[in-house]
């Protein structure tokens, strides 16, 4: 073998030792070299066999051809370091073999700028922050997820899928995660991933259900913001949000939410049987980085993870990078999927405004966030027989009985406790439980609930403290648009969102409370009583998109240009849904130290999709990504359960919310149908090398760009970008008439299938042939033309519907705007 183990060849006729002068402050960088990483090595360096698989095959990576190979990487990463710089002024935080081969590495800019030049280097980006994707403040509110098909009806739903979670840990001794009760889960031979231990029990966190439990740290640590007591070095999640993420994908079926002694119901992950590999790398109080998180998907690629949620996006655009699917994110995401790996990842929660996805990339499934069934609402009657709507998910005050109102700022201790904004009720100690006992405690919603430094769930510990029989918070005034979440408490409690109501409560407090010349209280006379708001009340217009949920049109470059793909993909719940908790968690103040908690985001949405993926790979193991990702969108709805098209919630000036017809820049082809996409009729099938052709087409991306981040030459036989095999067509700009192509494979029986169009009337849509037949297994190609009737200066939205004599419907949307030229 070779004994120069070289960067780039010629290294090995001149060593060139840079004495480098460090100035600047060491920030962490993102470097890749020249060499093919484990998934798409042909061979060529002497000693080392091929790696490389076909499109969306796993990898042996137990081989002894493979770990050979990616030591050989190893020591190359190794050694440009050394050769460059002397030792003690870098760190190597990752060395990345898989997926991409290059290294994550804590230098000075200075440093950075000779690696760039170096020979062999092909790029070096500056790390950046990623954050989760959920929802916090009131200003947002969704509604609870009702039913749904926990693995569609069969016991074995999921069985032996691996969905790899990158997130912020997991709280192992969850009843959603344990395995007391549930059949043996056996060994799964393909899996390689490793189990930490916890530095504190010793005991590692998996147990059979839970496969694999890594940590990544290294950029964050190196950046100065990990603290060991509260971020735990170790896979426990100090948050939260990846305990609730990995529950809703595949929680155990049937565990009953119990919280301040009430069942809510029973939580049941979509596929209650898939594993669970967990691979953190956010934290919970500055996120995480990249670094950490391209470390953990190239690991859980590596382990053989079936399935990647994400529920993580970045807080803002890379420094280099000008093309949104290159971005080092979504380029190590194309070769999660070259390996055969499913990605589900969050859309953002930049809405209700256009362009504010921060998932891309046609290989992976963008996820926006709906709002079901659920409402939790409840009310508070007045003494003076007014009865005023509010939000509360609490019991109600004792039957037939009116307690006295009593205001917090009228029961102070003393007048000097001003200074901690008694009306919110977040202090006990400072109110006279003598005046507040027996009785119904009235707070103020102040701006600290909004940011986070106040709790509804503080409120109510607070009137059980004072041992009141029940609290009212009144909000006095809000922004338009604002929203507020129902929070589960133990005792009687309401929110009185509406301004004009809380005016309503107020002014009777007053006229019925009389005070001396000082405005001390002589004698409290209001009262009133809290109804029942356990209950749900179900409603039909259900599901909506989320106000939060992030809008399209998708866009190609950090410049914000239109691209010529759909996105988001698919809508699934997002909005208020109840799924496990980390006791250490403090993500949501509300939810401090509970087993449960209710909570929204597009966050909360992918971990849907990644889960109902599980039960489509379980059933259709051999199926591509772009397959599954095909069956979850052709068969999806755009109708709610009225039989009306999907509305999206959209911000108002004068209303609290509005609601507008959704687009499939709200909701990509519909909301997602678990039971359907078991049985999609037809696929569009696409692997790596459309990818590759649809980047190539792309106006705007300059080849060579390409080639540094999938090492391929271009191929333009594609054409265009629209004719990637998507079950989506997007014209971004769209002159004349414009053909497209599309290829469907058939999955079931044989079938004949009638296609049928339709388009908003600036753009003429025609489809050919007007009818198929497709023998099972076998493809056909049709095409739909456009063409440009009228310029509207605005996109116009249709389909594609494909109705099979067998029973199946496929249909896919079209989107096009109009241009002169």
């Amino acid at each position: 073998m070779n004994m120069c183990i070289s960067v780039s060849e010629n290294w090995c006729a001149v060593l060139v030792l840079f004495s480098v002068l460090i100035i600047g402050k060491a920030e962490i960088f993102i470097v890749t070299i020249e060499g093919e990483p484990i998934i798409s090595y042909r061979g060529g360096v002497d000693g080392f066999e091929a790696t490389a698989v076909e499109s969306d095959e796993n990898i042996d990576t137990t081989s002894e051809i493979v770990t050979s190979y990616a030591r050989h990487l190893d020591l190359k990463h190794d050694m440009l370091l050394g050769m460059l710089f002397e030792q003690g002024t870098y760190k190597k935080l990752y060395s990345y073999r898989h997926l991409i081969n290059g290294f994550a590495v804590h230098i000075s800019p200075e440093q950075a700028e000779i690696l760039r030049r170096a020979p062999g280097v092909k790029s070096v980006e500056k790390d950046w922050k990623v954050r989760k994707l959920t929802i916090h403040t009131p200003q947002f509110l969704g509604l609870p997820t009702g039913v749904w098909p926990t693995g569609g009806g069969f016991d074995r739903a999921g069985e032996d899928i691996i969905i790899g979670f990158v997130d912020s840990g997991i709280f192992p001794h969850h009843p959603s995660f344990a395995t007391r009760n549930t059949e043996p889960y056996g060994p799964v031979p393909k899996y390689r991933g490793k189990c930490e231990l916890d530095p504190d029990t010793k005991k590692d966190f998996c147990n059979g259900k839970i496969i694999g439990a890594q940590h990544f740290a290294q950029a964050a640590i190196a950046a100065g913001q990990f603290n060991p007591s509260v971020d735990f070095a170790s896979p426990m999640d100090g948050d939260g949000h990846g305990s609730h993420t990995a529950a809703i994908a595949a929680g155990n079926n049937g565990v009953p939410v119990r919280m301040h002694g009430h069942e809510f119901g029973r939580a049941s992950g979509m596929a209650p049987r898939a594993r669970i590999a967990v691979y953190k790398a956010l934290y919970r109080n500055f996120g995480g980085f990249v670094a950490d998180v391209v470390a953990a998907i190239d690991q859980a690629v590596y382990d053989g993870v079936d399935i990647l949620s994400l529920s993580v996006g970045p807080n803002s655009p890379p420094a280099n990078t000008k093309t949104t699917f290159l971005n080092p994110f979504d380029a190590t995401l194309l070769s999660a999927v070259k390996a055969g790996v499913f990605v589900a990842q969050a859309a953002g929660n930049g809405g209700p405004f256009p362009k504010t996805l921060v998932s891309y990339s046609p290989w992976i499934t963008s996820v926006a966030a709906a709002i079901d069934d659920r409402r939790y609402k409840n009310h508070l009657n007045l003494g003076n027989g007014k009865v005023l709507a509010g939000i509360g998910l609490s019991p109600a005050t004792h039957s037939n009985q009116s307690y006295t109102l009593v205001a917090a700022n009228d029961v102070l201790l003393d007048s000097s406790v001003m200074k901690y904004s008694p009306s919110d009720c977040q202090r006990p100690e400072v109110l006279n439980k003598n005046l507040v006992q027996g009785n119904i405690l009235l707070c103020g919603y102040s701006f600290n609930f909004v940011v986070g430094t106040a709790s509804i769930k503080k409120v109510s510990e607070t009137a059980k403290i004072l041992g009141a029989i029940g609290f009212v918070l009144a909000v006095e005034n809000v922004s338009p648009g604002t929203k507020f979440d129902p929070v589960p408490v133990g005792i009687p409690g309401i929110l009185i969102s509406d301004v004009d109501k809380s005016m309503d409560l107020i002014d009777y407090y007053n006229i019925s409370t009389s005070r001396d010349w000082t405005g001390r209280v002589r004698s409290f006379k209001a009262t009133g009583s809290i109804g029942d708001g356990l209950m749900p009340i179900l409603h039909k217009s259900a599901p909506q998109v989320a106000l939060y949920s992030a809008r399209g049109p998708n866009i190609k470059d950090f410049s914000f240009q239109d691209a010529d793909l759909l996105k988001p993909d698919i809508l699934a719940p997002g909005s208020l849904i109840w799924a496990a908790w980390s006791p250490n968690g403090t993500d949501e103040p509300n939810y401090a130290g509970e087993g449960f908690a209710l909570i929204s985001g597009t966050s909360m949405a992918a971990p849907h999709i990644a889960g109902i993926a599980a039960l489509v790979k379980r059933k259709h193991p051999h199926w591509s990504p772009a397959a599954i990702k095909s069956a979850l969108m052709t068969t999806s709805t755009t109708l709610d359960r009225a039989g009306r098209p999907l509305q999206a919630q959209q911000s108002s000036e004068t209303e609290a919310t509005k609601f507008v017809t959704a687009t499939p820049f709200d909701y990509g082809s519909g909301h997602v149908n678990p039971r359907a996409a078991l049985d999609p009729g037809l696929i569009f099938d696409a692997g790596y090398g459309d990818y590759l052709g649809f980047l190539c087409t792309t106006p705007g991306i300059d080849a060579h760009e390409i080639k540094k981040y999938t090492s391929s030459p271009c191929n333009y036989t594609m054409g265009h970008p629209w004719n990637l095999n998507t079950p989506s067509i997007t014209i971004s700009h769209l002159v004349g008439t414009q053909t497209v192509t599309r290829r469907v494979t058939n999955v079931a029986e044989e079938e004949t299938y009638v296609i049928r169009t339709r388009m908003a009337p600036a753009i003429a849509i025609e489809a050919s042939p007007p009818a198929m037949t497709l023998l099972p297994g076998a493809s056909r190609k049709f095409s739909v033309t456009l063409t440009v009737r009228s310029m509207t200066g605005k996109y116009s939205f249709g389909e594609v519907l494909m109705q099979g004599s067998r029973g199946h419907k496929v249909r896919i949307p079209v989107v096009a705007m109009g241009y002169k030229r």
